[in-house]
């Protein structure tokens, strides 16, 4: 059985996870609590990241952005980076952008603190990183409206990983109480879009313990 290990609020988690059913493909989940560094997580990746996808008779992958190419090249029967070259690129442009940029400016802030503090008994989340991820994540919502109002989805006419990997971010955020969805009306509707599809609404269902989403958060229509 295909098996992906990965932790319930990891938005590179969630990413895969969604392109895998997106693709059709079944697959088992694995709990890791990655920051532990458990030595037979390690010796899959060094890197003690999430998540880690095993193929029954090829191997192992690592990182989300080549776990998801290799997806794309290995079951291209459900493209999820564009028809033509310039989507593609652009798909890959703004995957990007939210695997990174987005990440370490408003997610990393949010669920270090709130979440990867708590299960090392760190203490309270800072505040200033707190602040810092609300003032932060106002420009990246203006942005993902301005490209909503030009196009049909992120990176043009079809549904891509660039849709993929900002809606796993924000979803992640969306759990914590961390998105101000007043700020955009727009953005709330692409997510809305996005969140009624059958290859998300696995991620819904997702229970932390010690953690509880706001009520919003499983509603289809907000």
């Amino acid at each position: 059985m295909r098996t992906l290990y990965h932790f319930k609020l990891s938005p590179f988690s969630r990413k895969v996870r969604i392109v895998l059913s997106e693709k059709h493909l079944e697959f088992e989940l694995i709990n890791e609590r990655y920051w532990e560094r458990r030595r037979e997580f390690l010796a899959m990746n060094p890197a003690a990241q999430v998540p880690v996808l095993t193929e029954p008779s090829i191997g192992l992958f690592s990182d989300s952005t080549a776990i998801t190419e290799y997806l794309e090249e290995k079951y291209p029967e459900y493209p999820l980076l564009g028809k033509t070259i310039i989507e593609r690129a652009e798909a890959r442009r703004l995957s990007s952008w939210f695997n990174n940029k987005f990440y370490y400016e408003v997610t990393k802030y949010v669920l270090d603190e709130k979440v990867i503090k708590h299960f090392k008994g760190r203490g309270s989340p800072s505040s200033d990183s707190l602040r810092a991820a609300r003032s932060n994540i106002s420009y990246h919502f203006d942005y993902i409206a301005y490209l909503v109002k030009h196009r049909k989805w992120l990176a043009g006419d079809n549904f891509s990983i660039a849709d993929i990997s900002a809606a796993s971010q924000i979803s992640v955020l969306d759990y914590l109480s961390e998105v101000p969805w007043e700020h955009s009306k727009e953005v709330k509707e692409w997510y809305a879009l996005i969140k009624s599809r059958p290859s998300f609404r696995p991620l819904l269902n997702d229970n932390l313990p010690g953690f509880t989403p706001p009520k919003h958060y499983t509603n289809l229509d907000f």
